[in-house]
């Protein structure tokens, strides 16, 4: 048996699947907007209690400081993220790029790990190669 599929009923079919999961969708998203939100509050209250402890339990008995506050704490994540850690925002992208080169370079032969030696050496950097 023959099975014909007009244009107009796949026009039709598609557009009814495309608002189908556009709807699925945004039911996805009431829940994990504010899911995510809470994770991230959990988790800068938890890294704040937890700087917060380890300071007040190490520090005074070693050093002699004072204990600090939760805010503090929280202050002095902050501080030491921005100072050490950056805002990595563009994920574990580096870790992969470095792998994934370590990978190449050990399938290169040996005349193609020099010519591309030759090549970089001349460019400066290994940003632009000439």
């Amino acid at each position: 048996m023959q099975s014909c599929i007009y244009e107009s009923d796949y026009e039709t079919f598609t557009t009814n699947l495309r608002k189908h999961e556009e709807l699925n969708m945004k039911r996805r998203m009431i829940w994990i907007a504010p899911l995510a939100i809470l994770a991230m509050v959990l988790f800068v209250t938890l890294g704040g209690y937890v700087v917060t402890h380890l300071w007040n339990w190490l520090l005074p008995g070693l050093f002699g400081w004072r204990q600090i506050t939760f805010w503090q704490g929280l202050g002095l994540l902050a501080l030491c993220r921005i100072l050490f850690g950056g805002f990595r925002l563009h994920g574990p992208g580096r870790s992969n790029f470095r792998r994934r080169m370590r990978e190449r370079c050990g399938r290169m032969t040996p005349e193609e790990r020099e010519r591309f030696a030759k090549v970089y050496a001349r460019a400066g950097d290994l940003g632009r190669p000439r």
